[in-house]
């Protein structure tokens, strides 16, 4: 078992890089995050609204070049932000460590990040009958940047939705990704098995 510390877009009045540093060094620690961030609940008070997307965007960038300090991929959250999500991670070279885009959310105008070393985290929602787009953009991701996750408690595959998630449940995933991506359980398996271990083996300090 492994872990990975930040600050997740809805604690960013938390953040303390010397908290992140107690943790970052410890040989379990294979990754910065989930940090990112989430204009889904924003204050409604225009001027509070620009103030906390501003320091999302602050808390944000910091845990990129922090990532880039220690040389850890980044795991980020991106929800109703594609587009400065996109922008931060370009303009603030993010590249050097990569990372996966975590629940990635269908947006395609994420897909680009591939080619920056960012992987692609696909769960449960694949398997939901509302998950048209999701379903229709999966193909459009480069296979050797797709990684399956669990994203326990929540997001519990089909047709186990609405139960309490468990890892043991990724294999609906996979056998959804097999199915969309015309593709063997085996062969899902073995190249999201790889993705994961080349993503955090080359960026980070995991042996």
């Amino acid at each position: 078992m492994f872990f990975a510390v930040g600050i997740h877009p809805y604690d960013i009045d938390m953040y303390d890089e010397k908290v992140l540093e107690e943790y970052i060094n410890h040989p379990k620690c294979i990754a910065v995050g989930e940090c990112g961030l989430d204009y889904f609940r924003l204050p409604e008070d225009d001027e509070e609204k620009k103030a906390n997307i501003a320091k999302q965007k602050e808390v944000f960038i910091a845990q990129i070049e922090f990532a880039k300090k220690v040389n850890k991929p980044l795991i980020v959250h991106v929800r109703e932000a594609s587009n400065d999500s996109r922008q931060i991670l370009i303009d603030y070279d993010a590249k050097q460590v990569g990372g996966v885009l975590h629940c990635f959310n269908a947006s395609e105008h994420l897909l680009p990040l591939a080619d920056h070393n960012f992987y692609f985290g696909i769960g449960g929602v694949l398997t939901f009958k509302n998950a048209k787009k999701l379903v229709e953009v999966l193909s459009k991701i480069p296979k050797d940047k797709l990684i399956i996750e669990t994203d326990g408690p929540y997001l519990t595959p089909h047709p186990f939705r609405g139960k309490r998630n468990e890892p043991y449940y990724t294999v609906f995933v996979a056998d959804k990704m097999a199915e969309l991506l015309e593709m063997s359980r085996e062969e899902i398996d073995n190249l999201t098995t790889t993705n994961a271990i080349k993503l955090f083996k080359e960026f980070s300090s995991l042996s």
